[in-house]
């Protein structure tokens, strides 16, 4: 079933995961290298779509150099692909990862909700404390809680390909200030390319929101051109964080 939410709660509550332990020195959260491509979605990934938008991204399990990747394919349209994970930052700080992006998206804007669109990002979500939340935010995550049974996640770290801002730019979202955006590729340099991306979630956390992170509960990508009515095409391949 796949997972619904409007898109302000989505952003502001990030996604609600089950919780696992893990020792291993990597862990793949998205092994979609070791899938079959021609299925329409990998193994331990559920579609995650939005009330106020209709048209969705479509997602495909494809061969790329008889690799298979996941590819997206967005037409004014957004949705996303969501993992149910557990990690602890402070064990497993690194999250890797390779995309290749076919278009970046002229008229976006990453400061604006007119122009938050992006041909390939990567969301990190975090486990919920109320004790670093104010009143007003508590009383959201209250009100998600009444409505979908469990708390929301704290922050959202978005990893995004921008088509004009800076490499390590940083940001808050154009909808809510506990989702931080932070550029790691830029402009057309690069497209049609694979592009290997490192980050070390445990410092970007820092930098974002001033403290240390707590565990980490999900991992999600998202194609989207639904506010710019553009069109983008994008390619992930596998997902990892390491030691």
């Amino acid at each position: 079933m796949p997972i619904r939410l409007s898109l302000s709660t989505f952003l502001f509550a990030g996604l609600i995961f089950s919780v696992n332990v893990y020792a291993a020195d990597k862990i793949v959260a998205g092994h979609f290298s070791n899938m079959s491509p021609n299925t329409m979605l990998p193994e331990q990934w559920q579609p995650l779509t939005f009330e106020e938008i209709e048209n969705q991204t479509a997602y495909f399990l494809v061969s790329d150099n008889n690799t298979p990747v996941v590819k997206a394919v967005s037409n004014a349209s957004a949705s996303g692909m969501v993992h149910k994970i557990a990690i602890d930052p402070t064990t497993h700080p690194i999250l890797k990862w390779r995309w290749k992006v076919s278009n970046i998206i002229e008229s976006a804007d990453l400061k604006t909700k007119d122009g938050d669109d992006y041909p390939a990002r990567i969301y990190v979500t975090f486990e919920y404390d109320p004790e670093k939340l104010s009143g007003w935010q508590s009383f959201k995550a209250e009100l998600y809680k009444s409505v979908n049974g469990e708390y929301p996640p704290l922050a959202v770290l978005n990893y995004v390909w921008d088509n004009k801002h800076d490499t390590n730019t940083m940001t808050d979202n154009a909808y809510t200030d506990r989702v931080k955006m932070i550029v790691v590729r830029s402009g057309k340099d690069k497209l049609g390319e694979w592009v290997n991306q490192e980050r070390n979630i445990y410092e970007d956390y820092k930098r974002a929101f001033g403290e240390a992170p707590g565990k980490i509960t999900g991992i999600a990508i998202m194609t989207d051109t639904d506010n710019t009515k553009e069109a983008a095409m994008a390619y992930y391949g596998d997902i990892a964080f390491s030691k």
